[in-house]
């Protein structure tokens, strides 16, 4: 979650079930492995602490899509990082690309922006958020991405919550007077070109 940035008590209650819904499913799925790893109250409660703080960055909805994934690829108990994985690929799921794939589509479009056909809008936020000069930097690829990400996350996150997100086209641009063809014809005379 960004500092300063408040979520509602509906979105907060969600996301404390979907994770408390990935603890129960992965108990229930993988019951000696579960116990061995998480036996104690305290340990399991420190889980979902870290775990929570992990994943704070997805919807409800993509948190519960992704457990479902592991669950049914994964004959072992899953670490977070496979969570985290299935979460970034459950984001397809819920009708959006994941953060790479944003990432690429923004490196790839073209000015006029607001023109171009963009999968979502938040991919053109984030990218106008983030810069297009450090988005199209070959330099700093791997921090541009990075702040992409998160940014990202957050506007799905919104978006999920119900915001919309639109892009204005820009104005036509208005009609230029034709090229005055003697006074350029004049000036090329006077300065000898």
């Amino acid at each position: 979650m960004e500092p300063g940035l408040k979520i509602s008590n509906s979105e907060r209650q969600q996301f404390i079930e979907a994770i408390d819904n990935l603890f129960l499913k992965i108990e229930l799925s993988y019951h000696y492995q579960f116990y061995k790893v998480f036996g104690s109250d305290e340990r399991l409660r420190e889980a979902k602490r870290l775990w929570a703080e992990s994943l704070k960055k997805y919807p409800a909805a993509c948190i519960d899509s992704a457990v479902e994934i592991v669950i049914q690829t994964n004959e072992y108990l899953p670490t977070l990082t496979e969570i985290l994985r299935a979460c970034e690929d459950s984001m397809g799921i819920i009708n959006l690309p994941n953060a790479q794939e944003a990432f690429i589509e923004a490196q790839k479009s073209s000015a006029p922006r607001q023109e171009f056909l963009w999968t979502t809008p938040i991919i053109y936020w984030a990218a106008k958020e983030v810069g297009w000069d450090l988005i199209n930097s070959s330099a700093n690829n791997q921090q541009a991405l990075k702040m992409f990400s998160k940014i990202y996350w957050r506007l799905a996150k919104e978006m999920h919550a119900g915001k919309s997100f639109e892009i204005a086209l820009m104005k036509p641009a208005e009609k230029k007077e034709p090229l005055d063809l003697e006074l350029l014809k004049s000036l090329r005379a006077k300065h000898n070109l």
